[in-house]
């Protein structure tokens, strides 16, 4: 997987497989290797922002701020 891919740009792929499995008109073989490259992108997608939090948790400390924390989505 090329680990130089922004956020943004592995986000954007990431939709471009998923949209191609939705519509469900390719062969098994296709939607494989698809589904594995998505998987990837997913994973590299969670490391870069696990990786920005760290970075904000970083700056914030250091200026004396609380430690960041995510919230958690309010579930309907």
């Amino acid at each position: 997987m090329n680990d130089k891919l922004t956020f943004e740009e592995a986000m954007e792929q990431l939709d471009i497989i998923v949209q191609k499995l939705e519509e469900g008109d390719i062969p098994l073989e296709e939607a494989l290797t698809n589904y594995q490259k998505g998987m990837e992108l997913s994973k590299l997608c969670h490391d870069k922002l696990k990786h920005a939090e760290e970075q904000l948790t970083t700056v914030l400390t250091d200026n004396g701020e609380e430690e960041f924390r995510l919230k958690e989505e309010e579930s309907d």
